[in-house]
């Protein structure tokens, strides 16, 4: 029987960053090699699984903010495998876009979304490229451009290089939105100084993937929001971003993310 096109794409022998993460988080669209990729990473370095499901309370508090704050569009690059909890389940009232370079991702999120077409579409996309995300016609014609939106990079950018242009790549993606705009963003960092051993062992497993962990100090982070003012409480540990009391009960240099928020100024569009 012929294969789907979209099937062409995947490599199961090669683990993948959306299916690891989905993992992490319960999910069961994997194969052997992600399980053998979580696994190694599981049994070397005990907060990461907890890191994970800290940076999907993140974004779903986040979500609930934007919600609060009126905003009915949102473009979510790098969404990852459709879980509880997903964009346009919190924001109920908005148009939502979901981007994924994972061919899974589009695939799975389209058959799940399939009923939810009047106000959710799901495009592949690589961040790298921005003007292919920003011209594709689900994208470009979906959301009302002149109105606020909010982007969401969230568990993305440290997937990302300083030699791929991380923060120019931001920048093209803000240079798109309308003032009153917001964007929102957690990132890994390497502050809390964990072990060299735990460093190497998640570097080895994702290496593989072609998607080796980048991670930034605070202060490399904080460029992303240039041009933002900053919602409070600021860019700061993720778990410390308007908690809810819903925790790994971890302290936060255990957690080694960051999170924040920032709204786009009408005085740099």
């Amino acid at each position: 029987m012929t294969q789907p096109p979209w099937t062409e794409a995947i490599k199961p022998h090669q683990p993948s960053v959306a299916r690891i993460y989905d993992l992490f988080l319960g999910g069961k669209d994997n194969f052997a090699s992600d399980r053998a990729a979580a696994e190694a990473i599981k049994e070397k370095v005990p907060y990461f699984q907890p890191t994970v499901r800290e940076n999907r309370r993140f974004l779903q508090r986040a979500v609930r903010f934007l919600t609060d704050a009126g905003v009915r569009q949102i473009l979510d690059i790098g969404t990852g495998l459709p879980t509880a909890g997903n964009v346009h389940e919190i924001a109920s009232q908005a148009r939502v876009v979901y981007v994924d370079y994972d061919p899974i991702v589009v695939h799975h999120a389209n058959a799940l979304l399939a009923t939810e077409t009047d106000r959710v579409r799901v495009v592949a996309g690589d961040a790298r490229w921005p003007n292919n995300i920003l011209t594709h016609p689900d994208v470009r014609n979906f959301l009302e451009w002149r109105e606020p939106i909010g982007l969401l990079m969230v568990g993305l950018l440290h997937f990302v290089t300083d030699d791929d242009g991380a923060h120019d790549i931001v920048e093209q993606f803000k240079a798109a939105l309308a003032p009153g705009s917001y964007l929102v963003i957690s990132h890994g960092t390497y502050d809390y100084n964990p072990p060299a051993e735990w460093v190497q062992t998640v570097q080895d497993q994702y290496r593989p993937s072609n998607a080796e962990p980048f991670m930034r100090p605070k202060e490399q982070v904080e460029l992303f929001f240039a041009g933002c003012d900053m919602v409070e409480p600021g860019l700061v540990n993720a778990t410390q971003w308007r908690p809810d009391g819903e925790s790994e009960g971890l302290p936060p240099e255990q957690i080694a993310l960051y999170g924040g928020v920032g709204r786009i100024r009408a005085d740099v569009w």
